[in-house]
This record gives structure tokens, sequence and C-alpha cells, in this order.
């Protein structure tokens, strides 16, 4: 069958409503609890028929009571009792106001219905109704059926309503819902008589010589040979179902998809229709290599034999049809488990032989019979293979803390799969032995039974092959090879600079000998890496085979011997060695010789040599790597462990070369600056340092006589410049990369057509381009047979019709008007002038340009005034076709033949003149004006809307005699000599023409070439800027320059790749209602005013159109509120407005294949061919879209919103379902949840099931059932996406987020782009992932959202170009990339979903398809919009997201192993465009604070005041020259590059440079400095301690201000804390360091370090909107009170408490392990440094060094805890009961504190600067408290010191809010600095004009 539902339940029919958009209540069937699924259909019938037949409906509710208390007796089940009442109640309300109509009798009004009913709906007519339809109808007479079974007693059913429901009973299997494919309608559709459909039919239900299936029957007599099963078996998946158990519904949807893929890649390229009744052998082949090619690649890397085996003499195409057909129910029934390829691989490869051994060796011992025992049901696969593997998951799952603890400790996707990478999974047997160690999970104890068997080795299930430890070593453990070349490029430029200071030393040989020492810190380095991968692979030890494990321990005993030999070989080469090396050299004495050393070293690189030639010989080493070949696998297992994937990655040798030279001269240009900026400078004053000494050096405690101080400042001096030189390759990368993307995008004619004024020059062209590339070449004309002018005609109009449709989907998404329209679309008919009629918005000006030009025109000689008007084509055809046009209005309005004759004579005189030159001489140009001016008001009359007929013919006629009095008299220069001589014109002049033909005015196209004159002689130059809307001007010049790229060409659409998009939901907003339209803010600002203001124009457009659409259809009434709330979603992101851009795909293909049918008709004839082909070809067209486009909705919770009393679900769920009506092939696909109880006991059942739309409802399409619920597993939108991707259709496979749009002229591209599938690229490969360019359609208001945008669009533009080429490295971002769908669902989907460490589940698509041998490219011609976030919060929050994904990326095995297998280059691409950018991010933070505290120290030891004594180091420019790098990374500027490259490719170099100028005047540099510190944060968060989450950031509009305490709560840990202590050292360095402050270094190198302060403090309250609004600042600090005040709790939300609030943000260090702690700790001893180096500066210490004066401060800080708990004490206990007590302590403690001060004051010498000095020494020690109390808060809360830890958190809280809050305050007192800030956020608004300033202060 097409469609079927799957197990029990039996399909459950959803929604059924009259107008679902406007359905305010709940219906019966929607509030069913899941246990009575069952019902369901009943009630749907219920509420089908009521109108009807009110009785017999509640004959329906009665049955379905009835069968409730069947299904469920006692009422156990969730909601069954409450819903039997209500359906009781709803019985008894029925029973009284409900009569029969058609009989008297209940049996005989049953009776007499369901008879009514066949007759009419089913007997009737069949062959005119559409199968859907048919379909209802048979299973609403099945329901009645049962019904009247119910109500009539069987002996009262009479004999023709049984033979009506044994036909219905007999036909309703065959009227099933179908999806495309209606395989056992009655009535066939136009899709199914397509040939290739029928020639697959015929081939998949090929069942000659198949086994009889048969149920085997207990029996003793052994001649008993079993019975068939009851099932039908119609063709070869029925077959295999009927053999292993598949579902029904599985079965019923991998039929439809094996049938659509053998069609499609049947029909591709084949031309002879007439005799196509069988598949071509080779499409089944091409079908099986594709789906088998990694099934076979597994065979081989595990030597085993393939199972894909055929017998002589066999049916290869049947059997090989099996084989597909098996692969693809396992595929479709294994849910979770698809993330598991090669498990998958493993079930196949058993069950293949299974099938192989039914086919071959089952024989009937006595009868000889071919037979074999059928499955006892359809669900033995799912209950036997599937259950098992997902239980085990579920328990790895569950039993690691729901995955927030370690990685380590639990197996993932990854772990259970890689286990059938080793021939260790064949010990699972077959049928798996559920006992083997593969099934016990990581936390769970042996069997009681089993724990004393003695045999039973218990084995505790581990890591496989790789563990995720959360540790940074994963950074240089992954990329040792990056890290190896800089550190010893760095020892050898740091020796040569320190030697002689010139590159040229290395002709010294003292200076090679010591370069030579890198080799000995190349062992090191390779010592510790190998240490690493023992370290770090410790917990997977267990499953690496023997030869793994010997490697690695010979890996290390090597790398310990050369970490051992290099060094003693080099200090035997030094002649003057001293200390390690001396020690060396006295140990090996005098047996080594000089030379040792240099053979040494020659020995240790021959691997490297090696390596070097392999890399030059890339189809060598990609042949080694993935030979089985025993020598080869021998060498190769030195060289890197094998692996079932990343063998053979390398890329062709051109390849190899282009991203080669790239990286040398990125190398060459950081090595140099590295070298000459920032080590040689430092070199000398480092030399003068070691040897200075300092008699006043402060911190010689932390000193002793081995280690000097000098070490301390050098390592200040050094280490920023160290972290610079390691972090600013990143700086060269993005130099390069925005370079050479800018030169290949250039190279790619990106920006060719800029503006509309380059557009309007160049569109005589683009038809041209158009048909070259967007046509079929079959469809194309032969240039040997026809003309060329013939050919171009014909390209312009075949141009025309599709340009008409794309200008007329503009007109509907209301970005033109009306008049924008007529001015843009061409004529529908070219045939009847001479020229092409181009766009009037093209011809607008001319013709009163030629007219002034021949008016004003001084010669007499005709073709100087013919060579003007012809130097401007359109001048030219504009007069021309004005001509011509004008005489076919005028000759067919005049009915008489002597008025025809004076026309014409008056026209051969003007052609005859022209034809002898005597245009000008003949007639008078100063005449013209005035004729065109009648002209005018002759086409104005003929425009006009009159019921006058008379009037009107009048009007004409004496026009027309003015135009003919005009041009005889005033024109022709004898006029009066024609009026004499001429008989026809005198009598015109006294008695008018006599016959006008009015009905030529109604006739459309008549008026249309009326219109289009009067535009072209009317429209002025300003009509030039035509389309006014700056979106619809972006798409017209893209699409235009797209067609002058480089695209493959297009195919016909049968010829087409067959695709599907898939979209995953959640509940996001589908379609905004009225009430959330108009409800307002505080400020009285609702959505919908919002958007009028922003979007003034479009609004404008829609208002046009909507009363335009009320003027056509005044019968049918426009509801005018469901269109506004289509206008308002439209323009959001909203998932209606995705699914109506995806849909475009589908009305493209359908013009696409008419203009194909249609041939040369449809350019003749225009659009009224298109529309009569559209009417002919119509169905086929549906066909040929159906088969070729699917689009799946995957939307998981469609059935949890549909049952849902929230009022916004049951919005989502009714949008979904309008969506579904509109869009008759949308498919939604959900989770249904469903209670079943089984031995008594309710159970909660999952299955996947797949809807469309019907006539009111939603129809199920197929219904699978889940060994559990999907989403608990791994990422929940990953699994999302899995559930749906087995009901997605074709070749190839979109991936399209709802925050993303598409447009019509882009999606006719569709069919080029997936040309690219089909072209082989690099070493005949073809790529398996397509990129493609997004538009970021957000951004066009504010200053933020238009930063955002440009950074998105530079991304997905300049970065994704050069990504993909030269440098190889792009993956997967994201929407929209088209994946080659059966690549990847072979290989493991299209994203990864292991439990946190893939939050960024997209990119780990990219990588495991990068490591299975596919590789991605990128395309820029075609481009899918998309929405970014566009507020502070919703930015900072996805930037979060994006960097906690990084850091999980750099822990996981997918990084380690691309970061092995890449060569050395194209490693370091992939690392700097991946997580070393944020590595990067994440460096410069901290240099800013190895800056600071090496000052520190520097000042506070007395260091600094000694160095700027020395005028050679106080000169030097050296670390301010070197920290300039870092500068530019921090400010931002780094991200501005990309940005100003691709504004300058695209829109200019000027216009560039105006934005880059106006994005710094709007603070970009701020907003990027800020997200700086996003990315630092979370990155480095997320490796320490993990936690990381997927956060969602909402996608509203942003005009919204954030109160005072949202900005602190999200910006307190990762902004603010940072932001005060790096204020806390700048104010120390502004204090203390003030000898150092006339230098200019002083003030280059703070100045980006006050910056980056000030931007972490108070940008998020800066880019707020309205942010320094007295009054609502005043009410920010009230809410902030409020909040610090309010007690936390359990169900307390973090917004209302900030003990709520604290506690979650400690949520990372409930899940960290003992290391994250032990360094968090470590880390906040920084913040006791401040304690100690300042309480030695107080006045009151008298320069005392004492150890007295740093205890004596503990003690003060001891004593304010003390305080601290004390009253923390006296509030819990005093605070309510005794608050006279309480004032009383508090009064004591403040008398005791000024007492105290008071003695220090006058006795011991505290001085004011003292007070201000303590607060900078304690308030960070108080924090180190802080910081490591909460580290260590299991210890605290056992000793009761938590709450003391709590209050002191609260205080600092306090402190911080006030110093943030203090500083807004002030500003807001100012009402100039609020609309400041206004006019910066939003200069984009006030640029277009908008009234920013109306949304801002609202309508109050």
């Amino acid at each position: 069958m097409a469609s079927s539902s799957g197990t029990k339940p039996d399909r459950v029919q959803t929604t059924m409503v009259g107008n679902p958009s406007n359905d305010s209540t709940t219906a019966l069937s929607d509030m069913v609890p899941s246990t009575l699924a069952p019902i369901v259909p009943i009630l749907r019938v219920a509420d089908e028929i009521e109108k009807d037949n009110p009785r017999v409906a509640y004959f329906c509710h009665f049955y379905a009571l009835e069968k409730s208390h069947t299904i469920d007796p006692t009422s156990s089940g969730h909601g069954v009792r409450q819903f039997k009442t209500h359906l009781l109640r709803r019985l008894e309300r029925d029973e009284e106001e409900t009569k029969p109509i058609l009989a008297s009798s209940e049996t005989r009004e049953m009776q007499m219905y369901y008879k009514q009913f066949y007759l009419k709906n089913i007997a009737e007519d069949q062959n005119i109704k559409k199968p859907d339809e048919i379909a209802k109808f048979y299973q609403i007479a099945s329901v009645l059926y049962d019904v009247l079974r119910c109500v009539v007693p069987a002996s009262k059913v009479d004999n023709q309503t049984k033979s009506y429901a044994k036909e219905v009973d007999k036909k309703k299997e065959q009227f099933e819902h179908y999806n495309i494919l209606p395989l056992h309608a009655w009535v066939k559709p136009v899709v199914m008589e397509l040939p290739e459909i029928k020639a697959a039919l015929t081939a998949i239900r090929n069942l000659e010589g198949l086994p009889t299936l048969r149920v085997h029957m207990t029996s003793d007599d052994p001649d008993d040979i079993p019975q068939k099963r009851a099932q039908p078996v119609n063709d070869i998946l029925d077959w295999l179902s009927s053999l292993f158990g598949f579902q029904k519904g599985n079965v019923a949807n991998q039929r439809e998809h094996l049938i659509l893929l053998l069609a499609n890649i049947d029909v591709r390229k084949k031309e002879n229709f007439k005799d196509y009744i069988a598949l071509n052998s080779v499409t089944v082949q091409r079908l099986m290599d594709n789906i088998f090619k990694n099934y076979r690649t597994w065979c081989n890397y595990l030597r085993c034999k393939s199972h894909l085996r055929f017998q002589r003499g066999c049916d290869r195409q049947q059997l090989k049809l099996i084989y597909i057909s098996l692969y693809l129910l396992i595929w479709g029934e294994a849910s979770n488990i698809r993330f598991m390829p090669e498990c998958i691989c493993y079930i196949f490869h058993n069950m293949a032989n299974e099938v192989y051994g039914v086919l071959f060796s089952s024989v009937h011992p006595l009868t000889g019979d071919t037979y074999v025992t059928a499955a006892p049901d359809d669900e033995l696969f799912l209950r036997n293979v599937i259950t098992p593997i997902y239980a085990l998951l579920q328990k790895e799952v569950k039993s690691n803390k729901g995955v927030k603890g370690s990685h380590s400790k639990w197996r993932n996707y990854d772990d259970l799969n890689e286990y059938f990478w080793s021939w260790k999974c064949f010990q699972l047997k077959w049928p798996m032995d559920l006992k083997s160690d593969f099934f016990m999970h990581s936390n769970e104890p042996p069997p009681a039974n089993e724990i004393h068997n003695q045999t039973t080795v218990w084995k505790r299930m581990i890591k496989t092959n790789f563990v995720e430890a959360r540790t940074f070593w994963h950074i240089y453990r992954s990329f040792d090879r990056m890290w190896m070349f800089f550190i010893m490029a760095f020892q050898a430029m740091l020796i040569v600079a320190w030697k002689s200071g010139s590159h040229l030393a290395f002709s010294n040989k003292d200076v090679l000998r010591s370069v030579s020492s890198i080799f000995v810190t190349a062992a090191f380095l390779n010592f510790l890496q190998v240490n690493l991968d023992i370290m770090l692979t410790l917990n997977a030890w267990r499953s690496l085979k023997i030869t793994q494990m010997l490697r690695y321990l010979l890996k290390f005993a090597i790398a310990a011997f050369w970490a051992v030999v290099l060094p003693i070989g080099y200090s035997s080469s030094v002649h003057n060695p001293t200390g390690l090396l001396k020690f060396f050299r006295n140990w090996i004495k005098d047996w080594q010789t000089e030379s040792f050393y240099n053979y040494a070293v020659a020995i240790y690189l021959i691997p490297e040599i090696l390596a070097a030639l392999l890399f030059l010989l890339p189809p060598l080493r990609k042949f080694m790597e993935r030979s089985n070949l025993q020598i080869v696998t021998l060498i190769m297992w030195w060289a890197q462990p094998k692996l079932y994937v990343g063998r053979g990655m390398h890329e062709d040798f051109f390849s190899l070369l282009k991203y080669t030279v790239f990286w040398i001269l990125v190398l060459i240009s950081k090595l140099a600056f590295s070298y000459y900026v920032e080590i040689l400078p430092l070199i000398q004053p480092t030399k003068i340092i070691m040897d200075m000494h300092v008699d006043n050096f402060q911190w010689r405690v932390f000193f002793s006589e081995v280690v000097t101080p000098n070490i301390g400042v050098i390592i200040a001096i050094w280490s920023p410049v160290v972290l610079v030189y390691f972090m600013d390759a990143q700086i060269w990368f993005a130099i390069f990369s925005t370079f050479f993307g800018g030169i290949y995008g250039a190279f790619s004619h990106l920006g060719e057509i800029q503006t509309l004024e380059m557009f309007r020059s160049r569109f005589q062209f683009v038809p041209a381009a158009f048909y070259r590339h967007l046509v079929p070449l079959t469809n194309q004309y032969n240039r040997k047979t026809h003309p060329v002018e013939a050919k171009e005609r014909k390209n312009i109009a075949t141009f025309s019709l599709v340009w008409n449709e794309f200008i007329h989907s503009m007109l509907m998404e209301d970005l033109i008007s009306t008049w924008d329209r007529d001015l843009l679309q061409m004529p529908s008919s070219s045939s009847d002038v001479s020229v092409v009629q181009w766009p009037p918005f093209l011809l607008a000006g001319k013709i009163p340009v030629a007219i002034d030009m021949a008016k004003n025109f001084r010669g007499k000689d005709d073709a100087g005034l013919f060579t003007k008007i012809t130097s401007d084509v359109y001048m030219h055809d504009a007069v021309i076709e004005c001509y011509e046009t004008l005489r076919d209005i005028i000759f067919n309005l005049l009915e008489d033949e002597a008025d025809k004759r004076i026309v014409r004579d008056i026209l051969d005189e003007v052609e005859i003149s022209i034809q002898r030159h005597r245009f000008l001489t003949s007639l008078q140009m100063s005449g013209l004006p005035l004729l065109t001016y009648k002209l005018e008001k002759l086409l104005e009359i003929l425009l006009r809307d009159t019921e006058d007929a008379d009037f009107l013919r009048r009007w004409i006629m004496n026009v027309l005699l003015d135009l003919l009095e005009i041009i005889v008299l005033d024109v022709k220069v004898y006029g009066n000599l024609t009026i004499e001589r001429t008989t026809s014109f005198r009598r015109a002049f006294q008695h008018g023409f006599i016959k006008i033909d009015i009905a030529l005015i109604g006739q459309k196209i008549w008026r249309e070439k009326i219109k289009r004159l009067y535009f072209i002689l009317t429209c002025r130059e300003s009509a030039i800027n035509i389309p006014p809307n700056l979106e619809a001007q972006r798409r017209i010049t893209f699409f235009a320059n797209s067609l002058f790229m480089n695209m493959p060409d297009a195919p016909k659409v049968r010829d087409m790749l067959s695709f599907s998009v898939l979209t995953p939901y959640y509940k996001e907003d589908v379609l905004y209602s009225n009430q959330e339209l108009t409800k307002e803010n505080e400020d009285g600002i609702s959505i919908l005013f919002y958007l009028q203001r922003i979007y003034p124009d479009e609004w404008n457009n829609f208002t046009q159109r909507m009363h335009a659409v009320q003027n056509e259809t005044e019968k049918k009434k426009v509801d005018m509120n469901e269109e506004i709330q289509k206008w308002a979603s439209y323009r959001a992101q909203t998932l209606s407005r995705t699914v109506r851009g995806m849909m475009y795909y589908r009305q493209a293909l359908e013009l696409q294949y008419v203009l194909e049918c249609s041939g040369d008709s449809a350019v003749s004839e225009g659009f009224q061919a298109i529309k009569e082909g559209s009417e002919y070809y119509g169905e086929y067209a549906q066909a040929m879209a159906s088969l070729k486009f699917t689009y799946v909705i995957s939307c998981e919770v469609y059935g949890a919103l549909k049952k849902s009393s929230d009022a916004r679900d049951r919005s989502c769920y009714l949008n979904i379902l309008n969506l579904m009506l509109k869009y008759p092939s949308l498919r939604v696909a959900y989770i249904d949840e469903i209670e079943e109880t089984v031995n008594g006991r309710s159970q909660k059942v999952y299955y996947s099931v797949l809807v469309k739309g019907g006539e009111k409802l939603d129809e199920e399409i197929y219904r699978i059932k889940l060994p559990g619920p999907p989403t608990k597993i791994g990422e929940e939108k990953s699994e999302n996406q899995n559930h749906a991707i087995i009901f997605t259709r074709g070749e190839a496979l979109q991936t399209i987020d709802m925050n993303q749009d598409n447009y019509f002229e882009e999606a006719y591209k569709m069919r080029n782009v997936l040309e690219e599938f089909l072209k082989p690229h690099h070493n005949d490969r073809k790529p398996s992932i397509l990129g493609l360019r997004e538009h970021v359609f957000t951004g066009s208001v504010s200053s933020l959202a238009w930063f955002a945008s440009n950074q998105e669009t530079s991304f997905v533009t300049v970065r994704q170009r050069i990504l993909a080429n030269p440098l190889r490295v792009r993956f997967h971002y994201g929407h929209p990339d088209i994946f080659d769908r059966i690549f990847h669902i072979t290989r493991g989907g299209i994203s990864k979903a292991s439990k946190t460490i893939n939050l960024s589940e997209h990119i780990f698509s990219g990588f495991n398809s990068t490591l299975r041998g596919g590789y991605v490219t990128h395309h820029e011609y075609i481009q899918v919009g998309k929405g970014c976030d566009v507020g502070m919060n919703q930015i900072s929050a996805f930037e979060a997201k994006v960097a906690n994904g990084n850091g999980e990326q750099t822990l996981s095995r997918d990084i380690y192993r691309l970061g092995h297998r890449f060569d050395f280059y194209r490693m370091l691409s992939f690392y700097f465009s991946t997580v070393g950018f944020y590595f990067s991010s994440m460096v410069t933070v901290l240099t800013v604070y190895v800056f600071l505290y090496g000052r520190l120290y520097m000042i506070m030891s007395g260091w600094q005041n000694a160095i700027l004594v020395n005028a050679t180091i106080y000169r030097s420019k050296a670390l301010e020259e070197a920290l300039a790098t870092q500068s530019v990374f921090q400010l931002g500027l780094l991200l501005v590059l990309p940005i100003v490259m691709e504004i300058g490719l695209e829109k200019g170099f000027d216009t560039a440079l105006g934005n880059f100028i106006i994005m710094q005047l709007q603070l970009a540099s701020v907003f990027f400095t800020f997200q700086l510190g996003t990315k630092a944060h979370y990155y480095g968060r997320t490796i320490l301690h993990g936690a990381s989450k997927y956060r969602a950031t909402g996608r509203g509009f942003v005009v919204f201000r954030e109160k005072f305490a949202g900005n602190y709560r999200l910006y307190s840990r990762s902004h603010f804390v940072k932001g005060l202590e790096l204020l806390v050292l700048l104010v120390l360095y502004e204090v203390y360091g003030e000898s150092y402050h006339s230098s200019s270094f002083y003030r280059f190198i703070t100045f980006s370090m006050w910056f980056l302060v000030g931007s972490w403090l108070f940008a998020p309250f800066l880019f707020n909107p309205s942010g320094f609004n007295w009054k609502k600042t005043m009410d920010d600090w009230t809410d902030w009170k409020a909040w610090m005040g309010n007690r936390g709790g359990i169900g307390i939300h973090p917004d209302k408490s900030w003990e709520s609030w604290w506690q979650e943000e400690q949520e990372h260090l409930k899940f960290t392990n003992l290391r994250g702690r032990l360094l968090e700790i470590i880390l906040a001893f920084r913040f006791y440094i401040y304690q100690y180096v300042i309480v030695y500066h107080l006045d009151i210490a008298h320069h005392s060094k004492s150890i007295l004066v740093y205890g004596l401060s503990w003690i003060v800080m001891v004593t304010a805890l003390l305080v601290l708990k004390i009253v923390s004490v006296g509030r819990r206990r005093f605070g309510t009961d005794f608050q006279l007590m309480f004032r009383i302590l508090k009064g004591l403690l403040v008398l005791s504190f000024v007492s105290f001060m008071t003695v220090l004051f006058v006795k011991y010498g505290l001085t004011i600067s003292d007070l201000f000095a303590s607060i900078l020494a304690f308030l960070p020690t108080g924090w180190a408290i802080l910081l490591i109390g909460q580290a260590l808060r299991p210890v605290l809360k056992s000793s009761g010191c938590w709450e003391l830890i709590m209050e002191l958190a609260r205080a600092y809280e306090e402190i911080m809010g006030a110093i943030l809050f203090l500083p807004i305050a002030i500003l807001s007192w100012f009402p100039s600095v609020s609309d400041i800030q206004t006019k910066l956020l939003y200069h984009q608004a006030f640029c277009r004009g908008l009234k920013i300033s109306e949304i801002l202060a609202g309508r109050r």
C-alpha cells in the first residue's frame, strides 16, 4: 500500500475543524487521552456528519463511549475518567436534543443513513473523485458500519447493508491516505501514469521465484507444512516484511521511497518514452552502488566477505532490489540507531545473509517445496534488534546525570558505533547476544545470579577509541604539528636574534649549531604528545586492539629515547656547555663524537622526510591509507593508527598546491612580523634587564638565591609577547583569507551589478544570460537552423515569462506596488512589434527626450538625428514600439476602410520620407510636443472606465480628429495641400470618423497595450528608480548578477535530481495572532505598530493590494485580520514565512515544466499560452513537481500541541494545520506519545507519524512505532531531524531552519545547483554537501542588527568562499546547505546527536562527511534568506551558544582525527577556521590579564623605577609594537575586515569605506569587543567545567528595553566581574605607576585596555533602547533592589530572586570534576596578590617590609568576615521577632568600627588614601574567598559555613550593582544623552526616514 498506519494503535486522524484559524473551542476528539487513541476516528466521523445528521453523530459518540470502556474498563489511564465523564454528559445532552430524521426508529435511522452515505459518496462518480476524497469516504463508511453494528442488533441488519459493508471492507485498503503515490487508488492520477513510475512498480512487484512464507504451527506431526501468513505479499518489500517482521507503516514508507528513487534515476537523460516499460539495469546498479558503498567499505575494512551475493542464473535485478529494500527497511525502522551507520551495516550484514539463505537454501525435507517461516508479527524486527540497542543508549544517558557529567564516564553514539569498527563486533553473534559486553552499560552492576559465578568475567564497558576528557591539552594534542612548528620557529628566531640580530646569521656555524637545538625541543614536544595520547585515552584502552596498544607503547618508548638521546647529543656538540648541557656532557664523557648529534638528527628526521614525500604525492598517500594489503598496513600502522574514518582524505595535487602557496605566504608574513616586531626589539632590553640589580626589590620572599628577581621581570615582559606570538597567526590568516576571498569573489563575477543604474545598463544582456543558464539545452534554438534575430527574440520572450512571475511574486510579498509592477513587467506578447519590448521603467523618459532631441535638432540630415537616437538602445526601441503600437491601436479602433486609408496614407508618407532621408525636411519637429500631448489624452480616454458607450465614442472621435489636424497642419510641411487634394481628408474633417470599435477597449490584451503605451509616453525619468523598496532592489540586482556567474546548465525538470527540504520546528512562532499583534508593551507599542513604522512602504503596498483584492472579489469577503496577521508574520522570523519561501520551489518547478512542454507556443503567444498550458499540462506539472520536490517539517511536538489546553500551543497547532491546508504538498512529521495498557499496566508508546493536509483536517499517512522517546537520548534538534528524515525523498536534502526565507527567482535556479552533485570536481570526486550563500534579511533598522547582519553576511560569503576553495576546509555550518542524501543517510545522517559534545550538531555532519571521503563546496549564484538575532541579549546568547559548541568541539574525536589526518597546511586552515578562532579570542583576553598582572608585579616590586632609569629600555617601543596586534584583535577590527571586503566587492569600496566609518561612529568596536568577552568566557568555561546547553535566543523584535537587573543577570560573570577586575588593575597601574604616565608607552598600551573595560561594563546599557531614560532608570533601581532582596527556594525563578539566580550561576560547578575544581581554586588565588602588594604601600605601614604587616592585614580581613557572619546570623535569628535587639547589635558594630578607625587615624597614621587603597586590597581577597568557597561547596555545606559564603556573595553583588548603576543614573539625568544614544542606535532607521522616535516614545 502507498500508505498505512503502523502497528497498534490504529491510525489516528488528527484535526477536523470548520475554519481552523478561527476555531476558539477545543474539539471533543482533541481532548481524547492517549490511552483511548483508537476512538479518535469515531469522534472525527461524528464531527464530520453532525451537521448532516445529528442523531447519527450521537450514535457515534455512544459507540466511542462503549469502546472506551472496552479499552480501559477501570479508567486507570491518565485523564480517562475525566474524559468519560465529559463524553457521558455530552451524550445526555444530545439524547434530548437530537431526533431521528430519516426514519421513526433508531435502527432504521442508522441503516438508512449508512446506505444513503454509501450511495452518495462511494457508489456514485468514483471516476471523477480524487483519491484522497475517496479514501476519506471509505474510512467514514467503515466507522459508520462499526457504529451500526453497535446500535443495531445483528438480526435486524438487512442484506443490502451487509453487502455495502462487505464492499467497503474489501476496497478500503485501496483507498488509504497516501503521501505522493496513490499506489492502490481506484482512479489512477497522472503521477501513476508516468512511465518511470510504472517501470519502478513493475520491478519491485517481481516476486517470481521467491519462496512462499508460512506461519509455523506447533504440531507433533513432522509432515505438517507451515500455513501461509495472512498478510498478502504484493511486492518485494511485503515479502521482506513477512520474513523479518517490519512494521506496516515502515514498509509503506520505504516502498514509496524506493519507487521514487528508481523512477527519478532511471528517467534521467532518457529521450524515448514510447517503449519505456522496464527499468534500465544500470539504474538499479547505480542506486545499489550509492547505498552500499559504505557497507562494502566496512566489509573491506574488517576483512570480511560482503553478503551482497548473487548465485549464477538468478534474477540479478530482483536480488539487487531485495538487498536495497532490506537496507531501506532496516534504516527506516532504526530510530536513534540511524546515528550509528556501521551498526546498521552489521545488522544488514547478518540479515542479508539470512535472505541469501532463504532464497537459495530453504527446501522442505519431504516435499521439496521452498518455504521459510514467516515472522509472527510486524514488530519482530523492532522488538528483537532495535529496542535492545536503544535500551542500552537510554541506560548510558540516564546513568550519567542526564549527560551533565563527564563525557569520559559514559558511551555516546560514537562509542557504540565504533564498536562495530572492530572484528569484535562479530562476537555479538546473530541473533545478538544480549549478555555480551556490548550491552553492559557503563555503571551497570553484574546480575545477582552472576556475581558468584566463577566462570563469568564481568567487564565494565568503557569508551571506544577516544575519550572526551575536559582539558585544554586537547588543543595541543589535536594540533600538535602546528604547535611544534610555532614553538620551534619561536625558538629559532629567538636564538638568531639573541646571537646576532640578523636573519643572515644562519651562515654562522655557532648560530646554526644553537638553532639545531630545536630538534631537542621537538623531541620533548613529541614526548609530551605521546604522553597525552596515552593518558587521555586510558579509559578507552580496553576497546583498542593489541596492535594499537603496542603502537602506543612503542611510540612512548621511542619518544622517551629521543628525549634522552637528542639532548645528550646536542650537549656533546656544544664547546662550552653550562647548566643542564654540562650535566649531559659530563654524563656521556668522552665516548661520543661531535658528529653524533648530526647523525641522530638525521635519523630522527627520516619519518618527517618520508611524510614530506608522501605529502607531495597525494594519490600514493591516499592509496596507502585505504589499502588492505598487509605490507602497506604494516607501514601505515606506525605512521597513524588504522581507523575506519579519515583514510584517504588528501586532495589532488592542484588543490594541494593552491592552499600550500596560501599558507606559505601567511607563514612568511607572520614569522617575519614576529621576528622584526615582537622578538628582535625585545632582545637588547632583555639583556640589559638580566644584568641589572635592584636594591629596593620588595618581593624577595618569592625568590631564592638560585632564582634571581630578574627572571620575574623577564617573564612579565615576555609573557604577553609570547601569547601574542601564538595568537597573531589568526590575524594574518584573517587578512589573507579576506584578501584572497575578495579576489576569488571578483573572478566569480560577484558585484558586477551593484546598483539599479548598473542593472539598467546591462538589462539588455540579461535575457541571453538567462537563456544560456536557466533554459535546458533541449529547449534552446539550434544556432545553425535558426537566425540570430529569431534566437534573440526567443531568449527575450522566454525570459519575459519568468521575469513577470518574479515581479508578481514581489507584488504578492508587498515589496512593490501595482504601479511598480506595471513599470517592471514585460508585455505578455512580443510578436506584434519589430523591436524588443523592454519593461517600461527602462524606457522612462526616453520618448520626451527623443522628442526634445528632434525638436531642437539643428541639422537637416536625418542620419545625424537617427544616430543620436539609435545610440541609446532603449530610446530607439521605445520610439519604434510607440510608433508601431499606436499604429495598431488606431487601425483597430477604426472600422471603416476609408478612415483606415487616411491613417495608412499618413503612415506611408512618413515611412517614405524616412526611406528617402527626407524625414526632417518633410515633417516639422516643432509640432511633435503638441502631438504627444494629444496622444496622451487619447490614451487616457481609452483607459477610462465608463458605461456610456456613445459618449465615449464621440470623445474618442474628437480626439482622433484633433490628432489628424495636428499631423496635417502642424507636423506636415505642406499639410494644407494634403487637405485640398485628398477627398478622404476633407470628409474626415467635415463629418469625422464614421465607426469606432468601442469593444476593443474592453479586451484585456488591447488594454495592456494601451496602458503600456501610456506609461512609455508619460513616465518621466523619476521612474528609473523603480522599485523604490531596498529589498526589491537587492533581489533584482542579485538575480541579474547571478545570471553572469558560472553555474551548471539547467537540465530538464524530468532529468533533474529530486530533492527534499527539511525544517526542524519546536514551539517557535508560526503566525502572529491578532492578540499578539495588538498587545501593547509598557510604552504603548504593539508589534503591528512597530512593523508599520519599520516597513511603511510595504504596509502601503499591502493596503493598496488588499483594496484591489476586495474590489475584485466582492462576492467573497476577504478577512482583513487574517491578511494582516500574514503580512506581519512574513516580516518576522516565523514558520509561515519559511514555508511560503520553500514552496516557491514547487511553484518554480511547475512553471519550468509547463514552459518545457509548451515550447515555442509559449514564446510566440506569451502568457495566454502559458495559462492554457498550465491548464493542459497542470496535472502533469504537479505530478512532476511531486516527484522532484518534497517538503517536510519535523515538528516533534505537533501531537502535544494538538492536545494542549494552552492558548499559545493551540494557536501554533492550528496555524500549522492551516499551512498544510494551504499547501497540499507540505508534510509534517511528529512524535506521537500514546498510553497503552499492557498486562493491566499503562505504559507510554511512541510513534513517528507523517501527516498532510486534507479537506478540513490533517490526514495521517504513515505511523511507525519507535523503541522509546527518541529525543531523550541525544541533542534534541538532531533527534527531531532524525526521526523525520525517513519521510524525506530524493537524492538531495536541503536543511532549512525556521528563521529562513526563500525567493521565487532563487528557487528557479535550484535545478542548476543540484547539477553540482553530478559534476566531478577533484579527483573525479563528487561533492557530498553543497554550501549555499545566505542573505541576512534582519538588520535594516538598529545599529546592533546592522553589525550582526554584516558580520553574519561576511561569514556566509567571503569566509565560506575561501574555506571551500582553495583551503578545502569548508564544513556544514547549519542551514541552508544541500546534502547528498544517499551519501549521508548511509553514513549517520545530516547531523550528530551525542548529548552535549555535539551541541553544535550541524558542523559535525561536515566533519563526518569529510572524514568519510566526502567534501564540501560553496556556491554563490543562489541565495536563501536568513534571519539573525538582532538584540544585544539575543546576539550574546547566540555567541555564547556557539562558543559553548566550539568548546565541546575542542574535546571531540572529530577535531582530533581531522587535526591528525589532514596534511600540515590543510590542518592549519582547519584549526584557524574552527576552534582556533575561539582559542585565539581567549588568548587575546588572557594577554590583557598577563600584561596587567606583569605590570602590577613590576610596579609594586620596584622594578619599574629601575627600568625607567635606563634610557635604552625607556625609549624602546618593543612591547608597544608587539601588543599592537593584540589590540587589533581586541577592538574587533579583525571581524570588520571581511565585512569591508564583502561590502566593497558587492556594493563598491566607496560604500564599504563609508559603512566602515559609520560603523565606528556607531560604536561597532564596542560591540565587537564586548562579544570578544562572550566568546572567551563561554569557550574557556566549557572546556574547564562543561555545563554547555542549547540557548534559545528568541527571534523577536528589538526596540524593547531590558531592565538593569536583567542585564546584570546575563553578563555578571561573563563580563562585569572580569571588567571590574581589569578596572582595579588599571587603577593600580594608574596610581602606583605614575612615573610612567608621561611615556607614550603607557598611553598606547592602556587605551585599548581601558576601552575593553568600558565595553565590558557598559555595552549592554549603551545598546539598550532607552537605556538612559531617567524614569525607566529609576524603575530599574527599584526592580533591582526587589530582586536582590527576594529569597530563593524551590520553584522560584532566577528572574524573581537573586538567590535562585546565584544558585543557577554555579551549576557548572555541580558537575565539574576534581581537576576543574582545583583549577578554579588555583585561578582564584590571583586575587590574593592585591592584598599582598598594596598593604606594604600603605602610609600606615611606615615603609615596613615585615611579614607582620601582611599578617595584620589578614586579621582585619578575618574580622570583617566575622562581622558579616554576626550580621547574617543576627538577621536570621533576630531580624523578625527581635527587631530592637538586632538594631542594638548593628549599632554596637557601627560604634566599634568608628572607634577603631578613630584610633587608627589618630595614633597610627592612617590616611584617607589608605582607606581607598585598602578597599582595592581587601575586596579582591574577599572575592577569592568567595570563589574558593563556591568551588568547595559540598565541604562548606556540611560544615555550616555556606550561609556566610552566600551573604558574602550578596554583599559583593550589591557593591558591583551599585558601581555599575551609578554612571548610568548620572548619564540618565541629562536628556541629551538619551537622544544621542537613540541617534547612535538607530542611525539606519533615520537614514531611511523612519519615525523611530514614535516607536521609542510610544503612543502615550
